[in-house]
């Protein structure tokens, strides 16, 4: 930036270079349009051409600069399929036409998340069953499932990917999860708690969601609820629809938004998957008792799981 700098000043001071030397004060230079600019790929720098500037007294003055390039962007190869200017693949590896057709099977899961979760916010908008925008919101977070596991299963798996599943993930979990708690407790909860407590679940899975994109990755446990399993836990929430007093329910809300932005470790499911058998007897027992009761119980143990993980593992390194 400093040579940009420098560069700019000599050109629009020009008429100052002139009056150094043998006493010519002749005054104006002129400045000849150079050609387009070069880039150096092994160096990873523009090199703009040189900028002449010639003076009245038939002297001249030759001026090279150099731009640096962002880091961002590495300066890429052309190959002989590449068209011209910077062209970044969405699918690294090789293009064949098998890796491609997967590659837009998994995206498609990707999008259909997408499309389920902006119907949900349309059902619940216009005031329809919400029970349907609830099963849709289920089917947004089947989908989310597919696209990951087939991702890796079928080896496309890419940054763009990753990407295109993020945003999915804001539409269908960071937004149209509480739209459709909203229309469920919107007659029963005052509004007064009831829109904080929603717009709190928006903003803890958007800041859950970067938070992701830039953390590095657990193959054990996770940073937080994931915006996944809070959006699983509300759709079934309005499908159930436990008797709890609405305050109580808009709390749970709020609970679970600030769950996503804790640092608590939660388990995953393949780790759930390993605990002994006789922890799933119970559930399925007190579900034939009263399943309302026990879907609580099953997801205010997994919010409580989170703090005593991090107690033993501070407890584990302190010792």
């Amino acid at each position: 930036m400093r040579r940009s700098g420098s560069l700019a000043r000599q050109v629009l001071f020009a008429g100052r270079v002139g009056r150094r030397g043998d006493g010519n004060v002749a005054g104006a230079t002129s400045l000849l349009i150079p050609p387009p600019a070069e880039t150096d790929a092994r160096q990873g720098r523009v090199r703009l051409p040189r900028l002449r500037m010639r003076r009245r007294d038939g002297l001249s003055r030759d001026v090279v600069s150099v731009a640096p390039v962002s880091p961002a962007v590495p300066p890429l190869a052309a190959g002989p399929d590449d068209g011209p200017g910077l062209s970044i693949p969405l699918l690294p590896g090789e293009r064949t036409v098998a890796r491609r057709i997967r590659f837009a099977l998994v995206n498609a899961c990707t999008i259909s998340s997408l499309v389920l979760g902006l119907c949900a916010i349309f059902v619940a908008v216009n005031h329809g069953d919400v029970r349907i925008a609830a099963t849709l919101l289920i089917a947004c977070v089947i989908f989310d499932g597919m696209d990951g596991f087939l991702a890796r299963r079928l080896g496309v798996a890419s940054p763009f990917g990753a990407q295109m599943d993020s945003l999915a993930d804001m539409c269908s979990f960071g937004l149209a999860a509480p739209v459709v708690v909203y229309s469920w407790l919107n007659d029963s909860a005052p509004a007064a708690v009831l829109m904080p407590a929603c717009a709190l679940v928006a903003a803890c899975a958007a800041i859950r969601l970067a938070r992701f994109n830039v953390s590095p990755k657990d193959g054990r446990f996770f940073c937080g609820v994931p915006t996944t399993m809070c959006a699983a836990v509300l759709a079934l929430a309005t499908l159930i629809a436990p008797e709890m007093p609405p305050v109580l329910r808009v709390a749970g809300v709020a609970l679970l938004g600030l769950a996503m932005v804790s640092s608590f470790p939660y388990a995953k499911l393949a780790r759930l998957a390993k605990l002994p058998p006789w922890l799933f007897v119970l559930p399925v027992v007190g579900a034939l008792v009263d399943f309302r009761l026990t879907f609580v119980a099953v997801v205010l143990a997994y919010l409580v799981s989170g703090p005593i993980l991090w107690l033993r593992q501070r407890h584990d390194v302190t010792a």
